[in-house]
């Protein structure tokens, strides 16, 4: 991998990660709006630290699998292993601290993380294959 290839691919990389980070926190505020719990800084990261935890294990996973071949804004295989170690990870921590994981809370929670980990980077990857394509007339 040539200096440049890694630069770009450390700028991505911190963009996927940063943008992951900000909408599980987003997922939270909508959770804690949506029971009138309050939309407070330490309310939301109340909320949202067991998602962040399944987050960092889903890029951790990531970049020890892929490291030669890391494509952080690619839907797959990047995008569903972080989402799907994002809900599991989050889940599995709740359920350790005693919080809820009702059958409903799941499926919300898989359906609106999908939408958010996986839709930025569908976008993205809409996006690029227009530029692509105007590249090649």
């Amino acid at each position: 991998m040539t200096t440049a290839t890694r630069s770009s691919t450390t700028r991505a990389l911190a963009l996927a990660v940063a943008l992951d980070i900000v909408l599980v926190l987003v997922f939270a505020a909508i959770g804690r709006r949506s029971h009138a719990e309050g939309v407070t800084v330490g309310g939301t990261l109340s909320t949202a630290w067991p998602f962040l935890i399944g987050l960092a294990v889903g890029w951790g996973a990531t970049v020890a699998l892929y490291r030669d071949k890391l494509a952080p804004l690619l839907v797959l295989p990047t995008g569903v292993l972080v989402w799907v170690a994002t809900v599991v990870g989050g889940m599995v921590v709740r359920r350790l601290i005693g919080e809820g994981t009702a059958v409903s809370f799941v499926v919300v929670a898989t359906v609106t993380l999908a939408v958010f980990l996986l839709g930025w980077r569908a976008l993205v990857r809409i996006r690029t294959r227009g530029t692509e394509r105007v590249r090649l007339r």
